[in-house]
């Protein structure tokens, strides 16, 4: 029997045949999520209810090479397969408008009561001691170039003025050893405040929750980011910038330091003053300053040439989570980009733009793709911790194409 990455593909099948993927997405949660964002359907008898719709959007992450028609027969397969035997595919238009009457909202709400991290105690590089490895990234979706596309989102600059496409930014929370996103914020590439990945991710913090050790690159820090994530909960293990002041209080056995950070605002004898207190190890006021602690270390390129990495960490105890394994923790965001790349180049297609041609039918296409991602890598990190193996281990194409194959188990009437 043929090996997929440590799984046997007969294995892979069989999981997927007994209906692994719907069960991250149960029928009852797609009823709520429907009922509770008012999208319920005004009539009895149609053939695109919005339960209907919710799957379809899904399909149509999984099918991104097929157009409506093409997806609705694939749809259509498994209602039929389900006992609705008088079901027939609608026409593109149809579904457009079955699309629009459903909008993104419920969707959404699906996605965020279904993704939880999927990790169990036993699957290999999710936890470091008794934390969860959790990390914060984001990416950018080209999108129809329609003006209320472009009006919406903005389009990036490019290096020879404006961008042919009009671009949508994501940022998700996800788990490093499934890829499964767990929390995600959609909005513009450009057009002013609000387009950054800092600001998205500042509405993801809140839903941090304890036990995770949330890590992040450079970019995402600020004081009253660092402070808003860690007061929801969880630990933190983010990369700073050279211009973040950290001074030394005390060295520690493990090579890294105690340090605080200290509200910008905050400046002058007052500053002095807060890191005096922090170095005899007195309680901060929260709102002006955080013990931290700092690893420090040196990465060399190819060329030989070495660059600092600072990273501050809530985990104020070397005999908690060492240095050497904080560090080596901080690499596993590393993972979170590669679990974009399975997002855009595998379940979308290299290069490829979305197909909804209007602000609301794109965000709805994105949760879409986001709850079809989530499945596929629920489905993913199950079968490998099964194995006894990393979930990297498991090719995310070849699962991809099981899936496709099975289409019809994958999407319950």
């Amino acid at each position: 029997m043929a090996e997929t990455g440590g799984v046997a593909e007969g294995s892979l099948a069989d999981w997927v045949s007994l209906g692994v993927l719907a069960s991250a997405v149960p029928r009852d949660v797609v009823d709520d999520a429907v009922a509770v964002t008012g999208k319920a359907a005004r009539r009895s008898g149609g053939k695109l209810p919005p339960h209907v719709m919710v799957y379809y959007v899904m399909a149509l992450a999984l099918f991104a090479d097929e157009d409506y028609e093409e997806v609705g027969a694939r749809v259509g397969g498994t209602l039929r397969g389900w006992g609705g035997q008088g079901w027939e595919v609608p026409t593109s238009g149809g579904i457009t408008q079955a699309r629009q009457r459903l909008g993104p909202e419920p969707v959404a709400e699906v996605f965020s009561r279904v993704a939880v991290p999927v990790a169990g105690m036993d699957t290999a590089g999710a936890f470091l001691g008794p934390w969860r490895l959790m990390s914060v990234d984001g990416m950018e979706w080209e999108v129809p170039d329609t003006a209320a596309n472009r009006e919406a989102f903005g389009a990036k600059a490019g290096s020879q003025g404006q961008a042919a496409f009009p671009a949508v930014r994501v940022v998700t929370v996800s788990e490093c050893a499934s890829h499964a996103p767990v929390l995600a914020a959609i909005g513009p590439v450009a057009g002013g405040k609000g387009t950054g990945e800092q600001y998205l991710a500042r509405g993801l913090y809140p839903g941090l929750e304890e036990g995770w050790l949330l890590i992040a690159d450079r970019n995402f820090y600020g004081w009253q980011d660092w402070c808003t994530a860690a007061d929801a909960g969880a630990d933190l293990l983010w990369r700073v910038t050279s211009y973040i002041l950290l001074p030394v209080l005390e060295l520690l056995g493990d090579g890294s330091y105690r340090s605080v950070l200290v509200d910008p605002k905050v400046r002058g004898r007052r500053r002095e003053e807060l890191i005096g207190a922090a170095r005899r190890g007195e309680d901060l006021d929260p709102a002006r300053a955080r013990h931290v602690r700092v690893i420090e270390y040196e990465v060399t390129d190819r060329d030989g040439d070495g660059e600092l990495i600072a990273l501050v960490t809530t985990i104020t105890g070397p005999r908690q989570a060492p240095a050497a394994l904080l560090a080596r923790a901080y690499h596993e965001r590393w993972e979170h980009e590669g679990g974009n790349a399975q997002l855009k180049t595998f379940l979308r297609g290299p290069g490829r733009v979305l197909r909804s041609q209007s602000p609301d039918m794109v965000r709805q296409e994105i949760w879409g793709y986001l709850l079809t991602h989530y499945a596929l890598s629920a489905l993913i990190c199950d079968a490998a911790t099964a194995a006894g193996i990393d979930p990297d281990q498991v090719k995310y194409k070849r699962t991809l194409r099981a899936v496709r194959r099975a289409a019809g188990p994958a999407f319950p009437p």
